[in-house]
This record gives structure tokens, sequence and C-alpha cells, in this order.
């Protein structure tokens, strides 16, 4: 149950990142999970410029493997072949891709407003940390492809990180409007699809979207899994609904009932429906289906999902639960 509300249009850097959680935020790294494979195996240590390396770990042979790095002293000893794992001194890149769609651009709280500060958050992190950081934002009404944040590092460029944002999710007329303008800014499967070929690098995605895909989203997320030959980046996929979105008995209680013409704020298709309980009962298991249909999906091909409420808070967020699921350190 998709209720719409308009919400102040963020201007500033500050409306963005909230000088309260910025020195929080100062403590935390990007972090990834893969092994990445270059001259000699082994996972990301530091983004310090140039490369070296350090011994890490042993693991069994594996047809493929580089005959140079197996350890003949263990074959001497156990009879097995196996190989020495170094850990590479890397640059990580974190790409944040933000749905500016309409359906996003709904709620209460709104979740466009929501997922914008989260993906501030994390490119603030990576920034300061010296990651490689871009963005990719689509779909916003009224704009024909995709806008796109090029690679950045350093302190010094959360500004214009910032700015990018304002000026390409939140500087629109259309902003909070029903149905908003022609255009959708690009789909979001073409858009997950252009970023699996652009090469934007080892690292780390994060999408950043309600998943509400008219047509589905599984062409777009297989592509992006498969990126690099598949297993070049950790996928995240934070699905953003509101409260009411998932506790439509709320609406209820706000008097939304009876008879009501209800119109898809992307596609402008208006249908007549009358609210009841048990109609709100079947909603909400739809939702449910839906939702661990995506989780699954996900799931077999390496990528991790996380259901995100809109009234979430944002430093818990960050802080506690982006670090448990293995994305920040």
């Amino acid at each position: 149950m998709l209720v719409s509300r308009q919400a102040p249009n963020p201007r500033t850097m500050d409306d963005l990142l909230p000088a309260e959680l910025v020195a929080r935020l100062e403590r935390l790294d990007v972090h990834t999970r893969k092994m990445f494979p270059g001259k000699m195996q082994g996972e990301r240590r530091s983004k310090r410029r140039g490369r070296g390396v350090e011994f890490h770990d042993f693991r069994g042979y594996v047809r493929g493997d580089d005959i140079r790095f197996i350890d003949w002293n263990i074959v001497a000893r156990f009879g097995k072949l196996f190989v020495r794992l170094f850990v590479e001194e890397e640059d990580l890149a974190l790409h944040i891709v933000v749905d500016a769609s309409s359906s996003m651009d709904t709620g209460d709280p709104n979740k466009l407003l929501f997922a914008s500060r989260v993906a501030m958050s994390l490119g603030y992190i990576g920034l300061v940390r010296q990651n490689r950081v871009g963005m990719t934002v689509f779909g916003r009404p009224g704009v024909e492809n995709p806008r796109i944040h090029p690679d950045a590092r350093g302190r010094h460029r959360v500004r214009s990180l910032a700015d990018f944002m304002l000026r390409e999710i939140w500087e629109d007329e259309t902003h909070g409007t029903e149905g908003g303008a022609s255009g959708k800014g690009g789909d979001f499967n073409s858009a997950l699809s252009l970023i699996a070929r652009s090469g934007i690098g080892k690292g780390v995605v994060v999408v950043l979207s309600d998943f509400l895909i008219e047509g589905g989203y599984e062409r777009g997320l297989r592509d992006l899994s498969a990126a690099g030959g598949g297993g070049a980046h950790d996928v995240y996929c934070l699905q953003v609904l509101s409260p009411s979105e998932l506790e439509p008995e709320r609406e209820l209680e706000r008097g939304v009932s009876g008879d009501l013409r209800m119109t898809d704020i992307e596609s402008g298709h208006a249908s007549e429906i009358t609210i009841t309980a048990p109609l709100v009962k079947r909603y909400k298991e739809r939702v449910a289906n839906y939702c661990a249909d995506l989780e699954s999906f996900c799931a077999a091909r390496g990528m991790t999902h996380m259901l995100v409420r809109s009234d979430a808070d944002i430093s818990r967020l960050i802080m506690e639960t982006l670090r448990q699921r293995g994305m920040l350190a």
C-alpha cells in the first residue's frame, strides 16, 4: 500500500549528512569479504598507493591455481598439494546506486530521502578512508538516462558527492508530485546492466531501492552479480520500504478505508478498490512473499539482501547493522 507524502527537499550537505553522525562515521571503513584474484590470490589489506603482499594462509590446490605458489615443503610432509595465500594491498571501489524513481519518492518517512542519507553516509566513509567512490542515480522523473558521479577519492571530494546528489536527485520541480514528469531516468534493469558493463573495479556495490520494479528486477541483478566474470563485487541490495508498505493497517487507523480510487505513481494507471481488513491481510502476505523471493534471488547469486524501513535510525543502521552484515568494519 503506497501512500504518497511530499518531503521537504534537502538543500545542503548537512540535510543529507547530519553533523552529529559525521564524527561516528570517521571510525568506520568499507569492508569486503571477497578474496580477489590477482597476481597472487589475497584479500584487501589497505588503501596505500602501490602494492605489496604478505603471507596469509594455506588452502588446498585446485585446478587452475598458479603452481608457483605451491608449498613444496607441505607436499613433502603430507603428500598433498597446498598453495600459499597472500594479503594484497589494494584499492577498494565502492559504487552506490540510488533509485530515484517516483515510487521511492513516497512514504512517511520518505523513502528517497532516507536512501539519500544512507548513500551519503556510505560515500563519506568511503571517501575519507581513501577508497574510490562512485555513484549512479537512475529513475528520476523527467530525466532520460542515469546520472553518474565518476570515481573520486579523498575527504576533499565529499562536497562534490553531496552536490551531485542534491542536483541529480533533489533539484527537480517534479519532486513529490503525483506521477512526476515524463521519462523514467533510465529503468532499474538497464541502469544495473550498464554498471555491470562499465568496469567499476573490484569492491563493493550498494543498491538502494524499493525493488518495486515493473517487469521485475531479475535481469539487472543477474548482470550485476556476473560482472567481472562473477564474484568481482560484494553486492548489497538494501530494500527500502516505508512503514505503511509493511504495516498497511496503520493507514486503516488513519481512516484510509472504504471505496478508493488509487493511482500508480509511476505508470499513472488508476484502479478503484475497496479497502477492507481481509484485503489488507492479503496485501501484507504478498509483500512478505515478494521480499522473501528477492532475498532468495540475491542469496542464490552471492548477493546480500537487507530489508530496511524508512523510519529506521540511520546511525544504528550504519554503526550496527551494516557492520554486523559485513559491509563496514
